[in-house]
């Protein structure tokens, strides 16, 4: 059952009396989209604590995962962060809610233009669960303290694996 990504649809997944429940929730969303250029490792995740907020709220834990790959499926139109499309995008996205990059890959019988995603893989990695100890009230300072957590465990996670999945050694996730 998907539900939104809001407050109030993840605490009523999380406070499903039987348990057993997980919220999973693709963190960079719309603003992440416009940098997903093949070969980019930028996560807009660094401004992004309801997630941990949530977690302290219901004592779930969390558990970092990176999806090697993702940005390879699609070219994205070069839009650097002020250039005159990247500015226009923003303003949609603003006005919308959603982000649109304007993007191409394959199409059905020939591979030099379409909508359909380019053939590669996409391999996701699963790291530990980072136990929460449930707080209905947490502090900012508590926030960020496991903000910093989830954001050490997602890059070791990255680091450990880069190397199997076709990331050169000198590469990093950058978190903006």
């Amino acid at each position: 059952g998907m539900v939104s990504a809001s407050k109030e649809s993840v605490s009523y997944v999380l406070n499903n009396k039987g348990g057993g429940h997980a919220s999973i929730i693709v963190i960079g969303g719309a603003e992440e989209s416009l940098n997903a250029h093949p070969g980019s490792l930028t996560l807009n995740i660094l401004k992004r604590k309801g997630f941990i907020k949530m977690a302290l709220k219901h004592g779930a834990h969390l558990v970092p995962v990176f999806s090697f790959g993702e940005n390879e499926l699609f070219k994205q139109v070069a839009n650097p962060k002020g250039s005159w499309l990247r500015n226009v995008q923003e303003r949609l996205q603003k006005i919308m809610g959603f982000a649109l990059p304007l993007f191409h890959a394959r199409g059905v019988f020939q591979y030099s233009f379409g909508l359909i995603p380019y053939r590669q893989p996409i391999h996701t990695v699963v790291g530990s669960p980072i136990p929460v100890k449930r707080n209905l009230n947490p502090t900012t300072e508590e926030i960020e303290q496991l903000h910093a957590l989830y954001l050490q465990e997602l890059r070791k996670l990255f680091e450990e694996h880069k190397g199997n999945y076709g990331i050169p050694e000198h590469k990093s996730l950058i978190f903006e």
